[in-house]
């Protein structure tokens, strides 16, 4: 009997208690299968760091792979499925994706992730019906609108980024309040691709640099990578290059996002439509982060 209860008691003193916090502390389901893969997320981030004090200078193995990303870009496909499998409405779709949002940013940033972007609407989308563009600008200025004391709340920077000239002035209006009332927040960053396309980022890019050669202002030999970079829409970010790309709904391609930003990410392709991407999912995506091997073109 003794026995059995010294059982129980340490059960919950190295399981029940930790796990509870960690629940709480991520706002993920309490569950064995939650509580083992952050266990496992904290202990190869333990081990990396380890493994840098003892190789100050040289690129080890644990150098290598096992650190978390600091900044993750995620490309939200699969609402209309979603909506599709459930036999409701587009629209349903796309406000259950609205609210994944902000569970998944959550997430992310009590990782300990700095930069989140989110690729909410392509150029591309423009061609969608009628009802289902106008119904994505409602569902922005909806989010915009009841958001913004949250971000405050949580001190998270907002950026949106993307060719401004066809969004509606109303929701413009609501971007530029947001960006306002979050620019001095560090350390939590969310950013929003609206009508973007990375082809369009590059060549804006491309323009500003001929503009500025041609006045003088910089010489043609002086353009190089970091030059770029600065002109890319991403330069908003500390970490514009992100680490790691999560694309929902199984398919296996970038759409025309990030195409300069994302020469070395990892790229991440879940089988799970974007409303279903859940706590669990983000950990497994983060777990499959850690287990790669980021040469960026070095031979190991």
């Amino acid at each position: 009997m003794v026995s059995l209860f010294s059982v129980v008691l340490t059960f919950i003193a190295i399981i029940l208690i930790p796990g509870l916090f960690i629940s709480r502390r991520l706002s993920v389901p309490f569950s064995i299968r939650n509580i083992l893969r952050f266990i496992k997320l904290a202990a190869s981030q333990n081990d990396d760091e380890g493994e840098r004090n003892e190789k100050r200078g040289t690129m080890g193995e644990k150098e290598k792979r096992g650190g978390l990303p600091k900044h993750v870009a995620i490309i939200l496909d699969g609402n209309r499925r979603w909506a599709q499998k459930r036999g409701v409405g587009t629209s349903d779709g796309h406000k259950a994706g609205a609210r994944r949002v902000i569970e998944n940013a959550k997430d992310c940033f009590a990782m300990g992730i700095n930069t989140v972007s989110l690729f909410a609407f392509s150029t591309e989308n423009w061609a969608r019906p009628e009802d289902e563009v106008n119904g994505l600008m409602s569902l922005f200025e909806e989010n915009f609108r009841s958001e913004l004391p949250f971000f405050q709340r949580d001190k998270i920077k907002i950026s949106v980024i993307g060719n401004r000239t066809k969004i509606p002035r109303s929701l413009l209006s609501l971007i530029r309040e947001t960006e306002e009332a979050t620019k001095s927040y560090e350390g939590k960053h969310l950013i929003l691709a609206i009508d973007y396309s990375g082809k369009f980022d590059i060549l804006q890019a491309c323009k500003s640099l001929a503009e500025k050669a041609k006045n003088g202002v910089i010489q043609v030999e002086d353009i190089d990578e970091s030059v770029i970079d600065k002109e890319l829409m991403t330069n908003c970010s500390e970490f514009p290059n992100p680490d790691l790309l999560i694309r929902t709904s199984g398919e296996q391609r970038i759409s025309n996002f990030f195409l300069w930003q994302s020469a070395y990410t990892e790229l991440y392709f879940p089988n799970i439509l974007w409303p279903d991407f859940g706590e669990a999912e983000y950990l497994q995506a983060l777990t499959w982060y850690q287990q790669r091997q980021r040469r960026f073109g070095r031979r190991v």
